[in-house]
Order: structure tokens, then C-alpha cells, then sequence
């Protein structure tokens, strides 16, 4: 991948701000369906009702051959679910639910593991700290500061609760194209990676695994699991880096 950075205008910033607050309000719009008894295919479709609604598209709806308007990862899923009519949520679930809605061409990115019923307790520590995780990425964003940095803030975090952090999928430049340079991963070293600088749009979507990292996809070659088939939980927020620090752009209002 050519590692040329898109820097941002002020004009583009606000229409990611745009695209972003319609992903977290859709996030909220499906929240109250996650209980069990729900299919995730019901789920993508009233994401898809919603999305065209207030005049956006699916973004990952045919990205690649993609086939469905949202991701959505139940239990040891990493990423990349594939909602369908047969997939039942239980209580006891976690589910991932990633979505991106482009709004007058900007994408905005971002996803929530959300508990279906009653979590275990291992399933609640994982996704609060896999939250936790999310916010120490965002705070090691600032003007001035290296990839490496946010990386760092993450995996110092989860690896001393006991978990995992993932190495295959990791967060990505966004702006009216679905995936761009930088590649942010989330795990690292202070101080490594290319300069932060105003201007610069890109996601944080730590993937933190109650076992090993390590990853397998499956054979419809999108669907991520965990090799060893414990729980992975994911935050993610779309973020710009500004001349004081970090602003996030997929916030509800």
C-alpha cells in the first residue's frame, strides 16, 4: 500500500463530521433491537431501512463482494461477520455491530460491542476493557505524536488484564474513499510510525481477544475468528487530528 496521507480541509473534516454522526446514530437506532431472540440479517436490514432513509448508502454493502450492509460479530468473532437469517442471538452474547454510511460521499466509520442479555463476567471485563482500550488509543492523538504511540497505549493496557491484541486488522485512514493510508495498527512502540499531523483522518478500532491474537478466516473469505475460539470484542471511533489534539467524529450529536 503507497503511504501517501490525504490531509483533510476544514470542508471535508465537516462532512466526515456529517458522515460520522449518522454512523453512531444508526449505532444507537439499532441498539434496542440487540436481545435475544433476533437475527443478524434483521439487524442489516433495518440498518439498511434506516441508512437509505436519511438519504446515505452502505458503504461495505459489494465493498469487494461484500454482500451485506453492515458487519456484525457475535461471540469469538474478530471482525467481518456476515449478518444472515439463521444467526439467532442468545442471551450471553457479545456482538460486534460495524457500520458505514456514506452521506454526500463521506464515510463515516465506527462500531460498539454491545452485551445481549447477560454477559459472563469474562465477556464484561473483555468488552470494558476493549472500550477502555479504544479511549487510551484516542488520548495518544495529538499533532506531533507517532502511530507507534497509539499502538502502545492500547497494548499496555490489555495485555496486563490478561488479553490479546489483534495484528491482522487494524484501523485505517477514511475520507470520501472507504479505506486510505495511514495504517493504524493497535499494538506498538512509542515513538515509532509516521509523525501525526493536523488534517489527518483515520480510524481507531482496537480488536482485543480474551486468548491468543492470532486469527483465521473463514472459507467465505471474509468472516475473521479467533484461532482458539474464545471471545474478541472491538471498539471503533473515526477520529481527526486537529492543531490542539484529536476530535471525534462519530459522535451522536
Amino acid at each position: 500500500m503507497g503511504e501517501t496521507i490525504t490531509l483533510l480541509s476544514k470542508r471535508e473534516i465537516e462532512k466526515m463530521r456529517r458522515a460520522g454522526r449518522l454512523a453512531a446514530q444508526l449505532l444507537d437506532h439499532l441498539a434496542p433491537m440487540v436481545k435475544p431472540g433476533v437475527s443478524t440479517l434483521q439487524l442489516n436490514d433495518e440498518a439498511e431501512r434506516w441508512t437509505k432513509a436519511h438519504n446515505a448508502t452502505s458503504a461495505p454493502l459489494g465493498y469487494h463482494g461484500f454482500p451485506k450492509s453492515i458487519c456484525t460479530s457475535i461471540n469469538e468473532v474478530i471482525c467481518h461477520g456476515i449478518p444472515n437469517a439463521r444467526q439467532i442471538l442468545k442471551d450471553g452474547d457479545i456482538i460486534n455491530i460495524d457500520v458505514t454510511p456514506i452521506l454526500d460521499g463521506y464515510h463515516g466509520d465506527t462500531s460498539r460491542t454491545f452485551f445481549v442479555g447477560t454477559p459472563s463476567p469474562t465477556a464484561r471485563k473483555l468488552v470494558e476493557v476493549t472500550e477502555e482500550c479504544l479511549r487510551r488509543g484516542i488520548a495518544a492523538v495529538k499533532p506531533g505524536a507517532k502511530i507507534g504511540d497509539i499502538g502502545a497505549a492500547i497494548q499496555e493496557y490489555a495485555e496486563p488484564h490478561g488479553f490479546s491484541v489483534v495484528r491482522d486488522f487494524v484501523g485505517h485512514g477514511v475520507s470520501n474513499i472507504f479505506h486510505t493510508p495511514p495504517q493504524i495498527p493497535h499494538f506498538g512502540q512509542r515513538g515509532k510510525g509516521k509523525r501525526l499531523r493536523p488534517g489527518m483522518v483515520f480510524t481507531i478500532e482496537p480488536m482485543i481477544n480474551e486468548g491468543t491474537w492470532e486469527a483465521v478466516v473463514l472459507k467465505d473469505g471474509w468472516t475473521a475468528i479467533t484461532k482458539d475460539g474464545k471471545l474478541s470484542a472491538q471498539f471503533e471511533h473515526t477520529l481527526a487530528v486537529t492543531e490542539t489534539g484529536v476530535e471525534i467524529l462519530t459522535l451522536p450529536d
